[in-house]
């Protein structure tokens, strides 16, 4: 059974398209070169979004990993351990219909060294009471508290930089590392897994607030970075959020998704952002500059043949789909290697700088669809040299 209305289309896909690769594998040689250029403007959006992403995910790391549903944080704190408040101000959030369980966490940057030389470190310290409520949604932590209640132990994170791996190698190898913290030697009880973010710290350690009082002092405990609150069963969140907003000053209420916002939305406001997504651009318009150049030459080249066509019967929209399925194809073929290797860059970038560069579905499909938009307006800026085509400078 025949459609006429497909017809049509059928005919002209069957007719354009063995043309337009036609003319693109005729000079292998321009292919290729096209190709390495596309790819290459792929490998500079990849690496440039890749490392954008980097700030979002690493704001996300800690708040995504702490377990609560609400949480408490200083008024004027941009992030988490930006600044601190009162103790009281968690226990007075306590006494709310529909709190469960509160605990106190304590955020603080600690000064770290592990062997003879003269090199220090700058860790994220965690503490909080382990006999308590675990603020975290970590399993390695929650399965070691009892490690924690032993005096000067830590837990410290394995995806540390790479400078300071030694110590998880260590530490697997013996069971057990001593280290120097805020000159006060601790032993390294166990591992987890948190990573760290392009500004938060070298490494992370997890303590008791027990330790974290003989490292920084008694008085240090009567001011925490965050407070997590763990609700009753059937507690209505906005409305516990509402009376704790009403009751206890000087304190910003967030939920968890509203945790996770802060901390993006700051990371945000760091000009680096900025700065990779300009080098983002940058790669697109290397891409549209060398697509433009091959088209351009494909058309040059075959200018006489393109107004053979047109003095056969070729409209101008005709020749012009043409030439848009050449950077449709083009497109293709150069984001595929131009992928493969930005993966592999990503994988070693990641064993190199112990930062998670994740290779997420959104940056793959952002690069393919800038891609096609790349080789299409290359190919609408190209064709201007193809409307000048004229039969009659054939005869």
């Amino acid at each position: 059974m025949k459609l006429p209305f497909l017809e049509s289309p059928v005919k002209k896909f069957q007719t354009h398209r063995p043309l337009a690769w036609a003319q693109l594998s005729h000079q292998k040689v321009r292919l290729a070169v096209a190709m390495s250029g596309i790819a290459f403007a792929n490998v500079l959006i990849f690496m440039q979004l890749g490392f954008r992403s980097l700030f979002t995910d690493g704001a996300k790391l800690l708040p995504a990993n702490l377990k609560g549903d609400l949480f408490l944080l200083n008024k004027s704190a941009d992030y988490i351990g930006a600044s601190n408040f009162e103790r009281i101000r968690v226990y007075q959030a306590s006494g709310i219909k529909g709190v469960a369980k509160v605990t106190p966490v304590y955020v603080k940057t600690g000064i770290l060294a592990y062997s003879k030389e003269n090199i220090s470190y700058a860790p994220r310290v965690f503490a909080f009471n382990p006999t308590n409520q675990s603020p975290f949604d970590i399993p390695e932590v929650n399965q070691q508290l009892e490690k924690l209640k032993l005096p000067d132990s830590v837990l410290f994170d394995r995806r540390a930089r790479a400078s300071l791996e030694p110590i998880s190698t260590l530490f697997e190898q013996k069971g057990n590392v001593t280290a120097i913290l805020n000159n006060h030697r601790v032993s390294v009880i166990g591992l987890f897994t948190l990573g760290n973010s392009f500004f938060r710290g070298e490494a992370n350690l997890i303590m008791s607030d027990s330790n974290y009082a003989r490292l920084y002092g008694e008085d240090e405990l009567k001011q925490v970075s965050v407070g997590v609150l763990s609700l009753k069963q059937n507690a209505n969140v906005e409305a516990v959020k509402a009376g704790i907003e009403a009751s206890v000053p000087n304190v910003l209420v967030l939920t968890h998704k509203e945790l996770i916002a802060k901390e993006i939305a700051y990371q945000d406001k760091n000009p680096s952002g900025a700065i990779f997504s300009f080098g983002a651009a940058m790669g697109f318009v290397v891409g549209v500059v060398i697509v433009y150049q091959v088209l351009y030459a494909d058309i040059s080249d075959h200018q006489s043949e393109y107004a053979t066509l047109k003095a056969m019967g070729y409209s101008d929209k005709a020749l012009l789909e043409i030439i848009f399925q050449e950077a449709s194809i083009l497109a293709v073929l150069g984001f595929i290697p131009g992928f493969i290797v930005s993966f592999g860059m990503y994988k070693v970038l990641t064993v190199i700088t112990r930062l998670e560069l994740t290779m997420s579905p959104n940056i793959v499909m952002t690069v393919f669809v800038l891609t096609l938009i790349m080789c299409i307006a290359s190919a609408a800026i190209a064709s201007n040299k193809l409307r000048s085509s004229d039969p009659a400078d054939v005869f």
